[in-house]
């Protein structure tokens, strides 16, 4: 069993908490877009309160742990891993929440690249344990907004788990799925549940806009958020996302497997 102690030397030496790769100018800029209603950086969440720069900084400050201080404007920033930890416990309560209910889940990734292996294990286990994973949707296309204009990208499942592909012929070797911040896959996925005869998801697990645009509409959802995505954890703070992990969201994606064991131990899960 993985313990506490080693799961925080891992975080720290594979750089999922304390000094991150994510660079402070993203993290403010993240900030600030949000301070502004980009819905580049809501993911899908409507605030209802103000979120201005300084009440952003002071939130990550207290659920990250990155520094509070608006006069530090470079260098990398930090996750306390502390406070990891402790969205990883919570995290996990809840997934074994949804287990001992038997309930449905949806799970749904921007991070493909990264952290398809760390949902399709919890997906792995959860449907041991019994619950349903849904897969609603499938192939369905759905118009993203991009850098580079709208593009149509297909809604599809890898070991029950959602990601946005670009139509086409697809490489040997190529990436698993596209990297999306967007909230628009989970309101298809999500509509198409609930005209399914399971209904919509007990639980939503992912990250952006799975997690946000879930979460807007009245859904429990938890996910893994980076110091630059203020959306869950703003989410968070309002009551509409469960639990919001901060850890870094774009490590190798054997950096995350400690943190699966961790988890199914925690929600007493089977691997």
């Amino acid at each position: 069993m993985l313990t506490t102690g080693a799961l925080r030397a891992h975080l720290l030496a594979a750089r999922l908490a304390g000094p991150v790769a994510t660079p402070r100018e993203v993290s403010l800029r993240s900030y600030r877009l949000f301070a502004a209603r980009d819905p580049r950086v809501t993911l899908g969440i409507h605030p209802e309160q103000v979120w201005g720069e300084p009440e952003l900084l002071r939130l990550m400050a207290e659920r990250c742990g990155v520094s509070g201080d608006p006069g530090q404007v470079s260098g990398p920033d930090v996750i306390d891993p502390e406070r990891t930890l402790a969205g990883l416990d919570a995290f996990a309560v809840r997934l074994g929440e949804a287990a001992a209910r038997g309930a449905s889940v949806l799970f749904g990734t921007g991070h493909p690249h990264r952290l398809l292996g760390f949902y399709a294990a919890l997906a792995d286990a959860l449907s041991a344990a019994g619950c349903t994973v849904l897969t609603p949707a499938q192939g369905r296309s759905v118009d993203i907004t991009t850098r580079f204009g709208v593009r149509t990208h297909l809604l599809e499942y890898v070991r029950g788990v959602a990601l946005m592909r670009e139509p086409g012929v697809r490489q040997p070797g190529s990436e698993p799925g596209a990297h999306t911040h967007s909230p628009l896959p989970v309101r298809v996925a999500l509509e198409a549940a609930a005209a399914d005869a399971y209904g919509l998801p007990g639980l939503v697990v992912g990250d952006h806009g799975w997690v946000c645009g879930a979460g807007q509409l009245g859904v429990e959802a938890i996910g893994l958020a980076d110091t630059d995505d203020p959306a869950l954890f703003v989410g968070e703070a309002e009551g509409r996302v469960s639990v919001a992990v901060p850890l870094d969201d774009a490590v190798r994606p054997h950096y995350y497997r400690p943190l699966i064991r961790y988890v199914l131990n925690r929600a007493l899960l089977p691997r």
